[in-house]
């Protein structure tokens, strides 16, 4: 299979890329590095089935060549991302999604949207099925991302329905691992960065709204298998079990042997209280569930962070005297 990864040098992404490679697949990898990092795909550069191409899908999404399966993922993730890049959030949802829409008519090729948890908004329902249609504030700071995701599905299910294409809309939770930027803003890197250094863990609130974490590796086993089925969705993917904000502090700094207090910081606008998947969709039509504890997720999270911290110092050159 040749399969375009747009996104592909993001966070998931990039665990994307070697997942596909791994299964003998040839991957297409586009990006434009405005949150994902080179770093990330550097080890697959030389892979013979690996290409990297640097652009901006809302600009346009020309693959020479016959294209099996396109993986949407482009898109600012985090909230300091897309609150710095507001506009190009919501042109990603919008121009890019039907860019990479086009391209898998243009072949047949099988097609995953990757939208959100966040299309629920502030759920007043919980846990969150498929079937909730979200509470979300169309005009509110959060909305950028919101709304794009809210968007590509509706293009998404537009462009099955009336051009017929296979596609299939996965709509991620908190995901978490390897490669998450340290600056990006979210929860785990920022407790697991803090810890590390000895400081405070800024838990936002009351630190008693909830998260349901899903480990990286467990995610990409869902988005393969969202594609393959060739099931329409929207189907949730992320971890039923569900922590509070404060929990997942102690439990990071647990796992970094860490003394660092707690502190609590205002919680941002529109920031979501409950968060937690009903997967059952998932069970059934993929087969799918995570398999990954926190706890053991964490421990390889913070592996990685500290040698990422390791590499960086190494990096640093000595002056002379």
């Amino acid at each position: 299979m040749r399969a375009v990864v747009t996104g592909g040098a993001g966070f998931v992404g990039s665990h994307l890329c070697e997942r596909l490679l791994a299964q003998e697949n040839e991957v297409v990898c586009v990006d434009d590095l405005s949150t994902g990092r080179a770093e990330n795909i550097a080890p697959l550069l030389d892979h013979p089935r690996f290409r990297f191409l640097h652009q901006d899908v809302t600009e346009g999404l020309e693959i020479p060549g016959r294209v099996d399966a396109v993986y949407h993922l482009a898109s600012p993730a985090s909230p300091r991302d897309y609150l710095r890049l507001p506009v190009e959030t919501l042109l990603v949802g919008s121009y890019g999604t039907r860019n990479a829409l086009e391209l898998a008519r243009r072949d047949g090729a099988a097609f995953l949207l990757t939208s959100t948890s966040e299309v629920y908004g502030d759920p007043q329902v919980h846990p969150q099925p498929e079937s909730y249609w979200g509470n979300v504030n169309p005009i509110g700071p959060r909305s950028v991302y919101d709304e794009a995701k809210r968007f590509g599905e509706a293009l998404t299910a537009a462009y099955r329905r009336t051009h017929g294409v296979r596609a299939t809309i996965v709509r991620i939770f908190n995901t978490y691992g390897p490669r998450m930027r340290a600056d990006d803003g979210r929860a785990v890197p920022a407790f697991v960065t803090q810890a590390l250094d000895g400081l405070p863990l800024t838990v936002t609130g009351d630190g008693k709204q909830t998260r349901s974490l899903c480990y990286v590796d467990d995610l990409v086993d869902g988005l393969v298998s969202a594609l393959e089925s060739g099931v329409p969705g929207p189907v949730n993917l992320g971890n039923p079990e569900e922590v509070t904000v404060r929990e997942l502090a102690l439990a990071v700094r647990e796992v970094c042997g860490s003394a660092s207090p707690l502190t609590f910081v205002p919680r941002p606008e529109d920031d979501p209280q409950l968060r937690r998947p009903d997967i059952s969709t998932a069970r059934r039509e993929l087969g799918w569930e995570p398999r990954t504890p926190l706890a053991q997720g964490l421990d390889r999270t913070v592996a990685w962070f500290r040698d990422a911290a390791s590499l960086r110092e190494e990096a640093v050159p000595t002056l002379a005297a």
